[in-house]
């Protein structure tokens, strides 16, 4: 049994390396943690918060088809999510006047998703351990090899964030004036949705379908309270979800319980103090 932590920080760093499904666990929850940082900041900027749950929702079904065909969940968790997203992107529209058209879709492949994982949950032989790592996480039995898929995954996924940043972040706060100006904007509101599925399926690793939010939303929703800056915001909220993830996994390897407990509670528990001390400044100011 792992002993308990010391006022030695370094000699606890040690220990807490030591393994080599720790280092696997850091390293991924590092690369999901950046994706799910940059891409978050775009999602509650643009309100699609209720997509990304949709989405979250979907990669259940995926993981659990990729295990019911003997393939790897990962693999199923990418498939099923990119489709959905392009669902949403090609069933809805991206300006604002057509969320509502948007709403509609997500909720549909949100409800034929939860089906599909009814079927899915009846015919895996390996229903209770496997259901519950899908909606709980499972970034301590990460392998080599998921390591290496994630990892190629997050840098496609940033490089094409990246690409697309400038006239996304114009489309997302101000779609009719981007549109009249020639950007892009429901393209682009298709591929940000695909991009939402990659870090969707990536970030279901370590904290499962159930809580995603920590690591999608949470991050950048504190980020957004600390600075109106896009590029400051953006940087915040990756470090943010960065800073999440090395604690929450830190603090689980010293107890019995777990990872997607402690990353969820930081990253909510960081998310309710800036909002109340926002709270507190405007009340002061206002007095």
């Amino acid at each position: 049994m792992m002993s308990g932590p010391s006022w030695d920080l370094l000699a606890d760093l040690q220990q807490l390396l030591e393994f080599h499904f720790m280092q696997n666990a850091l390293l991924t929850g590092t690369v999901v943690a950046v994706l799910g940082g940059a891409v978050g900041y775009f999602v509650v900027l643009r309100g699609q918060s209720f997509a990304a749950h949709t989405l979250s929702q979907v990669g259940f079904p995926g993981a659990a088809a990729g295990a019911l065909l003997h393939a790897s969940p990962l693999l199923g968790l990418l498939a099923f999510c990119t489709a959905s997203g392009l669902g949403i992107g090609l069933l809805g529209r991206g300006l604002d006047a057509g969320r509502r058209s948007e709403s509609a879709a997500v909720g549909t492949i949100l409800a034929f998703s939860l089906g599909l994982g009814l079927l899915f949950f009846r015919l895996y032989a390996g229903a209770a351990q496997g259901v519950y790592s899908l909606l709980f996480g499972t970034i301590l039995g990460i392998t080599d090899r998921d390591v290496a898929v994630t990892a190629l995954v997050a840098v496609v996924a940033l490089a094409a964030l990246a690409v697309i940043a400038r006239p996304l972040l114009f489309g997302s706060v101000d779609p009719d004036v981007a549109q009249a100006r020639g950007v892009p904007v429901r393209a682009l509101s298709i591929v940000f949705l695909v991009l939402v599925a990659l870090s969707v399926a990536q970030a279901v690793q370590i904290v499962g379908t159930l809580l995603i939010f920590a690591l999608l939303v949470a991050p950048g929703a504190a980020a957004q309270q600390l600075s109106t800056r896009p590029w400051l915001g953006l940087s915040l909220s990756v470090g943010l979800a960065v800073l999440f993830t090395w604690a929450g996994l830190a603090v689980a390897y010293f107890t019995i319980y777990p990872v997607g407990f402690f990353i969820t509670t930081f990253a909510f528990g960081t998310y309710l103090a800036l909002r109340l001390a926002r709270a507190a400044v405007r009340a002061r100011a206002a007095a």
